[in-house]
């Protein structure tokens, strides 16, 4: 079965990762079908609008951990760290993601089911995200063994909102998506291809030209804040993460035994694979404490 599929409707073209038994975790051959994909997307004239999705329970569940943790172990044990190298590894997938950023035709993420790590970077970089009322965005590698690499959390959320997802490495719902600026639309699960589509051909009425000046306007107003750089401080940042004590432990028990691991960093927050809680259920927690609420 093909980990990617490339179709076309209309002025809309589709990406849809397709590992859904790995809930479309990221691995370097998937982000190589990926630039393929956006590649057949771009040098075809009657395509206007790009749309990516995710197969199955979800958007994406970031990168494949069993993966990653197997090539870090790999990698230490053959020889000392070296952070330069590591920032060039991490770049080939920034490089991917941020062609969505460049790309000349708008890019629309659908997300649903669970949309976080380095499938956050997907949604984050891509033109425009509609997503499910019932996901769950965020950066749980914020708690452990982690930076976001392509840091576009603030430039979508702002610096409160920013700080508080990744302080606590919480996630947002697709209510609170769009409350807090991330998402433009939030819908319920069994319409949210409906509502993309209709977004997407609605995008895809402007003509090509024009889409792409307004695109490049507001990227513009974004980078002219700082993204390169910051962008090369999370990456550097990703690196370091993996490798303080805590990082360490974290690759040696993901390897052994990755739900473990995952299990350990998490249970006690109480979200993602332990319950349904949100920030906006950890705000109403906080707020029940204070006296006279």
């Amino acid at each position: 079965m093909p980990e990617l599929l490339y179709e076309t409707d209309g002025p809309v073209g589709t990406i849809t990762l397709n590992r859904p038994e790995r809930l479309n975790a990221v691995t370097p051959e998937l982000v190589d079908l990926l630039d393929a994909a956006l590649a057949e997307a771009l040098a075809d004239k009657t395509v206007r609008v790009i749309r990516l999705r995710g197969a199955g329970r979800a958007f994406c569940a970031g990168y494949d951990l069993t993966w990653a943790a197997a090539l870090m172990r790999d990698i230490d044990a053959a020889s000392p760290w070296d952070p330069m190298e590591d920032y060039e590894n991490l770049s080939r997938f920034v490089r991917s993601y941020m062609s969505l950023w460049h790309s000349p035709k708008p890019v629309v993420a659908q997300v649903h089911g669970v949309c976080v790590g380095g499938g956050s970077d997907l949604a984050l970089c891509s033109d425009l995200i509609v997503c499910a009322d019932d996901c769950r965005i965020g950066y749980p590698p914020a708690r452990i063994w982690g930076s976001p690499t392509t840091a576009m959390w603030f430039y979508r959320v702002g610096l409160e909102r920013a700080k508080r997802l990744l302080l606590t490495g919480d996630p947002m719902d697709g209510r609170t998506a769009v409350e807090w600026g991330f998402a433009s639309g939030s819908y319920p699960a069994d319409r949210l291809d409906e509502a993309t589509m209709a977004l997407c051909r609605r995008i895809a009425m402007i003509p090509a030209n024009q889409l792409r000046m307004m695109k490049l306007l507001v990227n513009n107003a974004v980078e002219q804040l700082g993204l390169a750089s910051t962008q090369l401080v999370g990456t550097l940042l990703d690196g370091a993460a993996r490798h303080t004590p805590e990082g360490s432990a974290f690759s040696a028990a993901a390897a052994a035994d990755l739900a473990t691991a995952i299990a350990k960093r998490d249970k006690a927050f109480g979200d993602y694979g332990f319950g349904a809680r949100t920030v906006a259920d950890s705000l109403l927690d906080q707020q029940s404490r204070l006296p006279g609420i």
